[in-house]
């Protein structure tokens, strides 16, 4: 473990994280960044998030595993269990997200692991609950996207339903499970012993339409699921992606004031003293109005400056920047959010930073991802166990 690493919050903790793609990772990417030791469990072969790019290691995976250690196991092999075991008996929290069942069948499940080691948390993420009549069904981001109904509230009233952009639901479920497993150490403090920690993308997606749902109970006969980048039910206006001379902005005007604020910016002090304008209600009914007025100002002006002027004229709104933006923002680089790391095949990788800060410790710089299995013999050295080599089996 790096100094700085040392002086993180979860210092003293060691985790092992059985995390595949994105859920289980990211959950144990939280850990690493805040001081644990993170020993990365992955098949001979690596985690498949690493070759899903085709030809060369997915970035993906040094952006997720930064900060942790790799060992390389065949969990279907006498020697991949009995190593997994082992690192199990010196863990405080064990992190896996394989198919319902893929642990017991390993002979890793939560009876086996607690029976030898009963301080161990081990978090569980599913796609879906294990007392869910889904439960057996594949998961994976796209189609926990689809039975959540998050695909149904997104997209544009004319158009068909679509998926959010980001793999949200796995990021959604990485976070929940790393606060359960936090809950369940905080606990055994008390207790001194661990628990089982489950969440499923299936619930945790369900909390995140909180906003939809209420619109919908609010208004179930006028409810429409769509509305593109507006609003479906709330009476706000203007609440849209406007043009700018250089791509376009996001502008929201949530209450009255925000109205008042935007337009007096605007140089329209005719709109913003109009009372036939004055309500959210009014202005909805207006909608087309109320755009085009905000449009023709945009349009004259560059996403910097109408960021800007909505800044100092306090009004919710920011550019539509697109991915080369956001990945090569000094803003982002100047507050650790982002730290570049070299690849051999990929050149220079974004790799993200800790998004928590913390009064009492010292923010702590990633490391650069471990290549797969790249400490396999010095962890199993230090376990006492031969280094495994039998060939690798699926658990998926």
């Amino acid at each position: 473990m790096s100094a700085a690493a040392a002086a993180g919050p979860l210092a003293g903790l060691r985790v092992i994280d059985l995390g595949q793609v994105y859920l289980g990772p990211y959950c144990g990417l939280m850990f690493a960044l805040m001081g644990a030791e993170v020993i990365k469990v992955e098949p001979l072969g690596g985690d498949s998030i690493r070759g899903i790019a085709g030809r060369c290691e997915n970035p993906a995976a040094m952006m997720l595993n930064s900060s942790k250690q790799s060992v390389s196991l065949d969990l279907g092999s006498d020697d991949g269990r009995t190593a997994l075991l082992s690192l199990a008996d010196t863990a405080d929290v064990l992190i896996e997200n394989f198919r319902p069942g893929t642990m017991e069948k390993l002979g890793l499940g939560w009876e086996t692991l607690s029976a030898r080691n009963p301080r161990l948390v081990m978090g569980s993420g599913k796609g879906y609950a294990v007392d869910s009549v889904f439960r057996d069904a594949p998961a994976m981001d796209f189609p926990i996207q689809a039975l959540t109904g998050l695909m149904s509230v997104t997209g544009f009233a004319d158009g068909p339903p679509v998926k959010c952009g980001a793999a949200i639901t796995d990021f959604l479920g990485g976070i929940h499970l790393f606060g359960g497993i936090m809950a369940a150490l905080h606990a055994r403090g008390n207790t001194g012993r661990g628990d089982f920690v489950q969440i499923a993308m299936q619930d945790v997606t369900h909390h995140a339409l909180a906003s939809n749902i209420a619109s919908f109970l609010l208004e179930p006969d006028g409810f429409a699921e769509r509305a593109g980048n507006s609003q479906a039910v709330l009476k706000v206006a203007p609440y849209d992606l406007f043009p700018a001379r250089d791509g376009q902005v996001a502008i929201m005007c949530l209450n009255d004031r925000h109205w008042k604020q935007l337009t007096c910016a605007m140089g329209r002090r005719d709109l913003a003293d109009d009372p036939e304008l004055a309500e959210g209600p009014a202005r909805c009914a207006r909608r087309d109005e109320v755009d085009g007025w905000v449009s023709e100002w945009t349009s004259c002006h560059t996403r910097s400056e109408i960021f800007t002027t909505l800044s100092e004229a306090h009004v919710p709104g920011a550019p539509v920047r697109t991915l080369a933006e956001v990945v090569s923002d000094p803003d982002m680089r100047a507050r650790g959010m982002i730290h570049d790391f070299p690849h051999p095949e990929l050149g220079t990788v974004p790799v993200p930073g800790l998004p928590m800060r913390f009064a009492g410790h010292a923010q702590v710089a990633p490391v650069p991802a471990p290549a797969a299995g790249a400490d396999t013999a010095r962890i199993l050295t230090a376990l006492n166990q031969e280094q495994p080599s039998a060939q690798p089996k699926d658990t998926n």
